[in-house]
């Protein structure tokens, strides 16, 4: 099994990895629930309707009532970028850099591209948006990944088993006598984590499928998205998904807690339902 402890090989070793700052997350804040920011003005509340900083106002919010439940936040770069709200979510990732250092911060780009693309890619998400992480899509094969997985101190989840139903188109099919999704789970624990950084993405939807990575990667982190509007089954989830020890997953929640509710008492509402979520997840790690 690759270690998580980054050994370095530069003259230099990063204070903080990644994988450090999830561990310690998933014990000091009990949980392993992940956040998802999707802000969509359409469903905001009405005071915030028309406001020139509504989504920024909103997700911090959003954040400062249910921080104290998640072991790492996922702003999803779309829902920003066809507003032309990058620069809020530059804000938005400030924020919690400088309120919430504990927490990590997973930009859900899926990026995917040649090499001296994927350069820029990570260089936004890791410069420019300060993230611990960013999720990418290893169809181009691993120079597109390789820009990424330089950073020694950032972490690379890797889509695996994802959880829309339109995946089977491909992650299906025969590799080696072998799923494709299977394959690059292999590659990925096997021969791209080299600063024991990556993680993979496998939805909740696909109990089965989620079991099979967990076994094939050992205890690396899974992002699984898929639970709450998507309809992943928790107590399913966590058994499929947990390493030994009971950890090992950032169990993804956007829409359920964002909308929890439309009016002026939308934080409030989403500070319940991410208590539950995290409590429901935590009744099963054991």
């Amino acid at each position: 099994m690759t270690r998580y402890n980054t050994v370095c090989l530069k003259t230099r070793e990063p204070a903080v990895t990644f994988i450090d700052k999830l561990s310690a997350a998933w014990q000091t804040q009990n949980s392993q629930l992940c956040i998802g920011l999707d802000p969509d003005p359409a469903k905001f509340p009405a005071h915030l309707q028309g406001k020139p900083d509504a989504i920024l106002d909103f997700c911090k919010a959003i954040i400062d009532a249910t921080a104290d439940t998640a072991c790492a936040f996922k702003p999803q770069i779309a829902y920003f970028a066809a507003l032309r709200a990058e620069d809020q979510l530059e804000e938005i990732c400030k924020y919690l850099r400088e309120r919430y250092p504990h927490i990590p911060v997973v930009l859900d780009a899926k990026r995917g591209d040649i090499g001296a693309t994927a350069e820029q890619y990570a260089r936004e998400a890791f410069e420019r948006y300060g993230a611990d992480a960013v999720t990418v899509n290893p169809y181009m094969g691993s120079d597109s990944v390789q820009p990424y997985l330089e950073r020694q101190d950032k972490g690379v989840i890797v889509l695996c088993r994802t959880s829309n139903v339109g995946g089977s188109d491909l992650q299906f099919l025969d590799v080696g006598g072998q799923p494709l999704y299977q394959h690059v789970a292999h590659l990925v624990a096997d021969k791209w984590n080299s600063y024991g950084q990556c993680a993979l993405v496998v939805g909740a939807t696909f109990p089965n499928e989620l079991a099979q990575v967990r076994a094939i990667v050992g205890d690396m982190p899974l992002l699984i998205p898929g639970i709450g509007a998507q309809g992943g089954d928790i107590k399913a989830t966590v058994e499929a998904g947990r390493t030994a020890n009971g950890t090992g997953m950032m169990i993804n929640s956007s829409r359920a807690i964002l909308y929890a509710k439309s009016d002026e008492t939308f934080a409030q509402a989403a500070c319940l339902v991410a208590l539950e979520t995290r409590d429901a997840i935590n009744r099963f790690c054991v």
